[in-house]
């Protein structure tokens, strides 16, 4: 029953208080083995619950260091019951001590009536007692292990004497060697049979049964004693042999269970908590801890004195992992929360501006909240989205708003471009007509150019080249025209009096406008065609007063 129990493996802390009441309350004998045993599958089966609980509680979002270890109620009724068991086993202690006490001097008295019976004179009635003391010997139970030894070899000596010194009948004595040379050859035998049994521990029982039987069997004949002793002692070495390459192994293994546990502590104390940069690194790391965990509680027990030590430090090493990791999410949890405010705030931002019609500025405002919206931090993913969507149909709905406006601007940009392409089409045919190509009719097409709105942004540049070169032509043409009519009328005085005056007149008119366009460009918030417009009669003006220049 010792040893079905010492390798029974229990599922739940309440099948190990089921034996434990089952010992407390019963006949049964207990042994300190077993009771070594429920103790260790009890806490073990113990400390699995409560690591679970306290991982629970980290993973639910708790602080590993408020985590408050709750009294498990089957503990406490276990630690009574084995109070029980303790105050049953002192007392059966006791009564046995008593036992034995008694036994060894009933023994002792045993070995005193042998020595006076090698002194009979009625050597068959002193035989005859003698067998009687021998099956009350037997008879009798353990005695005190201290003089268990000395008193068995008392006994065994007194017998000897007896058989030897006392000349007992030769026949009698014959047949008494016989059968005890018979009982002890079929206890070798069985010794010799438990070589082949599969249970080490249980054969190693039954040898120290068997030990005990060959002590209490009497003597055999003299020249068979050694022989008998040797087969009886070569069968028990090996039954004791391997019981003890049995423990020899459970050692070795425990090392190995040692050494592979030191290993799992290493991988958790070597993880890099400072490495872990998002949630997905830290489940990743998670994953890989609980399947350190799982690895673990596969691996059987390692030597007594170490085995509470190294899953302290193994607890301690997940413990700092889960601690750390809890402190993580709390603190993105903040994170999130900021992010989440900073997003609202442009969110709002963004839906205030998306029914405005000022284009330009509150173009520049949206995409001012776009480019703020990316240095903006992560936030939980359904939050994020209904966000984005809301921030997104605010800017969309304004710069939709904005392109349809547009649209119908660039089209009227088109047109323009087409019309000012017409005047300057008029302007290279005026420059290649001499009667035509006056500064009245030039300037009369400038004006019409300049009273043409806006064209596409990309072709400005390129129709104002085209205009200019056109303009150029023309009063180049002018210009040749004036000279030659000039050198045709050099008696006339008129003519550069009248020719100064009009420099004059367009000098002042030019400062005037340079003034004017200073002006509207360091503090106007009118729109460029204003400006635009000024410049070219600026150059107009420009023009003018090279032409005069040449006349005077």
């Amino acid at each position: 029953m010792e040893d079905t129990q010492e390798k029974h493996l229990y599922a739940t802390k309440e099948e190990v208080l089921e034996r434990v009441k089952a010992l407390a309350h019963g006949e049964e004998e207990i042994t300190k083995a077993e009771l070594d045993h429920l103790k260790t599958a009890f806490y073990f089966l113990l400390n699995q619950e409560r690591e679970a609980s306290m991982k629970a509680f980290i993973e639910g979002g708790g602080d590993a260091s408020q985590y408050v270890l709750e009294q498990d109620p089957v503990e406490e009724e276990y630690k009574a019951e084995m109070a029980l068991i303790k105050d049953k086993r002192q007392v059966l202690f006791k009564q046995r001590e008593e036992e034995r006490q008694a036994n060894l001097k009933r023994k002792q008295e045993i070995i005193e009536r042998i020595k006076a019976l090698t002194e009979a004179e009625d050597i068959h009635e002193a035989y005859k007692e003698v067998k009687t003391l021998q099956d009350e010997w037997r008879e009798i139970k353990s005695v005190p292990p201290e003089n268990a030894t000395e008193l068995w070899n008392s006994y065994k000596l007194c017998l000897e004497q007896f058989y030897d010194l006392l000349k007992l009948n030769f026949e009698a004595r014959e047949y008494d060697f016989k059968k005890n040379l018979e009982a002890k050859t079929a206890l070798c035998e069985a010794a010799e049979k438990l070589s082949n049994e599969e249970d080490v521990i249980s054969a190693f029982h039954s040898l120290q049964e068997l030990h005990n039987q060959f002590r209490e069997i009497g003597p055999v004949a003299k020249e068979l004693r050694e022989e008998i002793w040797q087969r009886f002692k070569a069968a028990s070495s090996i039954v004791n042999k391997r019981h003890a390459e049995h423990f020899d192994n459970i050692r070795k293994q425990e090392e190995e269970n040692l050494e592979k546990k030191a290993e799992l502590c290493d991988k958790v104390e070597m993880i890099n908590i400072e490495e872990l940069k998002n949630s997905n690194d830290w489940e990743a790391k998670s994953k890989e801890i609980i399947d350190i965990q799982a690895e673990w509680k596969k691996i059987g027990f390692a030597p007594k004195s170490m085995n509470v030590k190294i899953f302290d430090r193994f607890r301690a090493a997940c413990d700092r992992f889960f601690s750390a990791k809890n402190e993580f999410f709390v603190q993105m949890k903040e994170r999130f929360q900021e992010n989440i405010t900073k997003k609202e705030e442009l969110v709002k931002a963004a839906q205030a501006l998306q029914d405005s019609t000022e284009w330009k500025s509150t173009a520049d405002k949206m995409m001012e909240l776009q480019k703020e919206w990316k240095t903006v931090g992560m936030v939980p993913r359904k939050i994020g989205d209904q966000l984005w969507n809301d921030f997104l149909a605010a800017c969309n709905k304004f710069f939709e708003a904005r392109n349809a406006a547009m649209a119908g601007a660039r089209s009227e940009q088109q047109e323009n471009m087409q019309k000012k392409q017409e005047v300057i089409e008029k302007i290279k045919a005026l420059a290649e007509n001499d009667e035509e190509c006056t500064q009245e009719a030039i300037k009369a097409l400038q004006d019409e150019y300049a009273a043409i709105g806006h064209v596409p942004f990309k072709e400005k540049d390129k129709l104002y080249n085209a205009y200019r070169e056109a303009l150029d032509e023309a009063y180049g043409k002018m210009r040749k025209m004036r000279r030659n009519a000039a050198r045709a009328n050099k008696s006339s005085q008129s003519s550069p009096v009248s020719a100064q005056k009009r420099y004059n007149d367009k000098k002042e008119e030019l400062a005037t406008m340079e003034n004017n366009l200073l002006f509207l460009t360091a503090s106007s918030k009118k729109g460029n065609s204003l400006i635009d417009t000024m410049k070219q009669k600026i150059e107009r003006l420009k023009e003018e007063l090279e032409e005069l220049k040449e006349d005077i």
